[in-house]
């Protein structure tokens, strides 16, 4: 096992600092990228080295080359699970662990429990598909959901005294009473999970669109039972999630509606899960709700939810194979209380739009403090160039004529062709980037723990 110690990644000799800019502001200098993005200087393009498994599982930092400025700790290698998603650190006033999902099959750990201070790796559950959104909410539980076509979401509560239990994904029963099946959430391929304060909460499903079929919709939960705020619940039945009703996105007005229209004004569309399977697919597809190209995470805007507004982010990850390289989008959807009560008027527009550069986003995560937005790319390296895959920090709009990002810059990249960045979140200060990288070279899980923004 490779020790949880601090350590700082060396720098590759990089040029003028690149990046992909919006419309209107061009690209940014080196004496920008302190300002706007909290590092001394971007990384010029994507590494293209691709390094042997024994160098890897010598030192996991060498997976990675930062921008500099920033450092980096391997905070859990050698005997966590292979393929770690995304995580949260538990519990949430003075973290001891980081739980995280486990993205492999059944028979495979589900959701790991990482210990911070020596990154053993203890096993919570074992039972899921394809584990991929965790998220701690607040009311003081962790979910974690199935990133699937038969997908569901799952509640535990007291995290850190369950071990290895086992759970049954045709009856969603599980061997311990402290884990639950959430069908009010309906079943698909979970991955993003916006969760507002009172238990409304955002997500997508990741499906790409097939013979002419729509791809992934986005979907709304109202509970019927919001939270109140307060002390964390007690018991699994006090959770939001134990009942409420689901809306699906539809984006236009009137009858302009359909193909083609994936911007602008929508509505959400009160639907039903299908009796038996509890998939919400049928019912999007009978309200004829818009389908994106394989909706993967999303996230809240923390600025704005400050300010009694509701606006998340959210990735289309596209096919790099047929020249779409995805996009981040941004939902609107009126203030915290219209939201909750269904009288808003959601909006969509474009945040960052696909390139060869920014290509096939995955994951996205707000950066407290700074208000920019953590690009993941998971782009298939082989089909257009020997490239590996890269995090981007991207700038907001600030109000400029067009409505997207005004920047980008590439702040790290890998250096194994075949891994990808996945599962980062920031802690509550915005210095800590907590990521996972995934498919590696090691043929285990590695974390690691990004600092250094100024």
């Amino acid at each position: 096992m490779f020790a949880a110690a601090a350590a700082g990644i060396s720098f590759a000799t990089v040029g003028a600092l690149a990046a992909y800019a919006g419309q209107a502001e061009g690209l940014h200098g080196n004496g920008s990228a302190l300002r706007d993005f909290g590092v001394v200087k971007g990384l010029e393009s994507s590494s293209t080295q691709d390094i042997d498994a024994a160098t890897a599982a010598a030192n996991p930092l060498k997976l990675a080359t930062l921008a500099r400025g920033l450092d980096a700790r391997v905070l859990t290698a050698g005997n966590a699970a292979p393929n770690l998603d995304m995580m949260a650190l538990w519990p949430v006033d003075h973290p001891t662990h980081l739980l995280a999902c486990n993205e492999q099959g059944p028979a495979q750990s589900g959701v790991q429990r990482i210990d911070l201070a020596t990154g053993v790796a203890e096993t919570i559950v074992t039972g899921t598909q394809s584990c991929d959104p965790l998220h701690i909410t607040p009311w003081g539980t962790v979910i974690f959901g199935e990133e699937t076509t038969t997908g569901h979401v799952y509640e535990l509560i007291d995290p850190l005294s369950v071990t290895n239990a086992t759970l049954d994904r045709v009856t969603g029963l599980a061997s311990t009473g402290k884990i639950v099946q959430r069908p009010a959430l309906g079943a698909i391929a979970f991955e993003g999970l916006g969760i507002l304060p009172n238990g409304v909460t955002y997500y997508g499903d990741e499906l790409g669109p097939i013979n002419g079929a729509p791809g992934g919709s986005y979907y709304k939960f109202v509970p019927s039972y919001p939270f109140a705020g307060g002390a964390p619940i007690g018991t699994l039945a006090d959770s939001p999630y134990a009942g409420g009703s689901i809306s699906v996105l539809k984006i236009g007005q009137g009858t302009n509606t359909g193909q083609g229209m994936a911007q602008g004004i929508a509505t959400w569309l009160p639907m039903t899960p299908a009796p038996g399977t509890g998939s919400l697919r049928p019912g999007a597809s009978a309200v004829r709700a818009t389908g994106f190209y394989r909706p993967e995470d999303l996230t809240l805007d923390l600025r704005r939810l400050d300010l009694g507004d509701v606006r998340f982010c959210g990735n289309n990850t596209g096919r790099e194979e047929a020249r779409y390289y995805g996009e981040a989008i941004c939902v609107t959807d009126g203030t915290l209380a219209s939201a909750t009560a269904g009288t808003s008027t959601p909006e969509v527009q474009i945040l960052v739009p696909g390139s060869p550069e920014i290509n096939m986003p995955d994951n996205i995560e707000y950066q407290p403090g700074r208000g920019n937005w953590i690009v993941h790319e998971d782009g298939d390296t082989e089909f257009v160039r020997p490239h590996n895959n890269d995090l981007w920090s991207c700038l907001d709009d600030r109000g400029d004529e067009d409505l997207q990002s005004d920047g980008c810059l590439r702040i790290a990249s890998l250096n194994d062709l075949g891994s990808e960045w996945t599962g980062g979140f920031f802690d509550p200060t915005g210095q800590h980037f907590y990521v996972s990288i995934q498919h590696n070279k090691t043929g285990f899980g590695v974390v690691l723990d990004i600092t250094g923004w100024r």
